[in-house]
């Protein structure tokens, strides 16, 4: 018996600290969007997973969180399967390898990392064989840091014309993961070049198409700057176990 109210008394920590993490951030998001005059229906949270456990992740399913974003592709293909049961919508966010995407679309609704003309027409050639249309992010290095991802800005309209011209993609958006700074001036300017990057894409032909920007430290800045999509997880699910370079894989080389 003290071992199971031991459990369970662990079990109401932890739900409850998501649940107050969450309104947190929703509050964060809330502040942002009306200090900036914007509606706040216009930015989505998008949930980190980054080696979450399971029943963190269905606990905030059951606060009506659904879109999950996932960094490594074993650990979104395992965690999609022990959650399959609930009406969650799968990003894939980070750095994807081309020997990687037939395993990836088993899950993912979305990659919000396409960032260079291989990983494009592998993409396209493996969509063309399963006759599937994919939703992606066209990801941009707008730090211009080595040790990130991304395509370069300058040739970010480039990529999006090879995508365009690929009926299997969806063009939904751009993505960017800002400069690591507390000098909020300095990420502003990441995000203000992701979005004159959108701004110059959209005169493609597109009505319209999501900024995805802003993380756990500068989700502010990101709304204030036109995020639509806000990408947060220790925020919510607590201190990450691994370094960064776990999770986004930043120094990892291409395996075919």
């Amino acid at each position: 018996m003290p071992e199971s109210i031991s459990r369970f008394t662990r079990f109401y920590i932890l739900t409850q600290d998501i649940a107050h993490n969450l309104k947190v951030i929703h509050r964060r998001m809330e502040l942002a969007c009306l200090n900036s005059g914007r509606p706040v229906d216009t930015v989505k949270l998008l949930l980190a997973t980054k080696t979450v456990p399971e029943e963190k992740l269905r606990y905030a399913a059951s606060q009506g969180e659904l879109l999950f974003g996932e960094n490594r592709v074993q650990d979104g293909t395992r965690m999609a399967e022990k959650i399959a049961d609930l009406p969650v919508e799968w990003h894939f966010i980070g750095h994807l390898q081309t020997n990687k995407i037939k395993e990836v679309l088993r899950w993912a609704s979305c990659i919000q990392s396409v960032d260079r003309p291989d990983l494009v027409e592998k993409l396209d050639q493996r969509l063309q064989s399963e006759q599937k249309r994919m939703d992606v992010f066209l990801q941009v290095n707008t730090s211009y840091e080595a040790s990130k991802f991304g395509v370069a800005p300058e040739s970010a309209v480039e990529l999006a014309k090879s995508i365009k011209k690929c009926d299997t993609l969806n063009l939904k958006g751009l993505m960017t993961i800002g400069l690591f700074s507390q000098e909020a001036e300095k990420v502003r300017k990441c995000f203000r070049l992701l979005k004159s990057i959108r701004d110059e894409i959209l005169d493609m032909g597109y009505d319209s198409l999501e900024l995805s920007m802003g993380m756990s430290g500068d989700l502010e800045v990101a709304i204030e700057e036109g995020a639509t999509i806000v990408r947060v997880g220790t925020a919510i699910f607590g201190p990450r176990v691994y370094p960064d370079s776990y999770y986004w894989n930043e120094n990892q080389s291409e395996k075919t």
